[in-house]
């Protein structure tokens, strides 16, 4: 995978566009004065957890003895679903229950930005060429920074693309990610099947 498809990749499960709509209501408890420094805060926290994952997440691989192919086939899953989920988005009712005042972490941080399809993606490519653990943390940066850009914008931008205009896009961005997990599971299938096909 080259890097700019997988900074496309990743700023697409990331989703920033879909999230603005979230980030503006959970913000709304917090002081005017202060939402920009608490999302910036919370943009921070979540680059250190992207960068985590993307420098362990191989190790953890190691102690439960995965192979890249069921990585590449689980981490296509996982995509799938989020994409799905993109197209058909289900009422999220479990933000009503969060606490009044600053978020911290939890939701903004995780799961908006640094969300679990994007650590599955991250150890996805960083286990399938390790190599490149420089190139991965410039894609990790840049899409970081296409991401922050995008919220700390979230007002200017919602008042331009409207609910309507956010959804369209979120929808399309759906259907790019389906075609992504479809070729990432045929990709970690392919192996398997010529292995059985030597077998027999």
């Amino acid at each position: 995978m080259d890097i700019v498809s997988a900074l496309t990749l990743l700023i697409v499960v990331m989703d920033p566009l879909g999230n603005i709509p979230l980030f503006l209501s959970i913000l709304e408890r917090v002081d005017v004065k202060r939402r920009k420094k608490v999302l910036f805060r919370e943009l921070l926290i979540a680059l250190a957890i992207l960068l985590v994952f993307l420098f362990c997440g191989q190790y953890l691989l190691k102690i439960f003895s995965l192979s890249k192919e069921s990585v590449g086939i689980a981490g296509a899953i996982v995509l799938f679903i989020i994409a799905l989920r993109m197209i058909f988005p289900a009422k999220r009712e479990w933000l009503e229950d969060l606490p009044d005042g600053e978020p911290f972490i939890v939701p903004l941080a995780i799961p908006f930005v640094a969300g679990p399809s994007a650590l599955a993606t991250l150890i996805l490519i960083s286990t399938r060429e390790p190599e490149r653990m420089m190139d991965w943390s410039i894609v990790v940066l840049l899409a970081w920074s296409v991401t922050a850009v995008t919220l700390m914008s979230s007002t200017f931008l919602y008042k331009v693309l409207r609910k309507r205009g956010i959804i369209a896009i979120e929808r399309l961005m759906g259907m790019l990610l389906i075609a992504v997990s479809v070729e990432m599971f045929l990709t970690g299938l392919q192996p398997i099947l010529t292995k059985l096909t030597h077998v027999s």
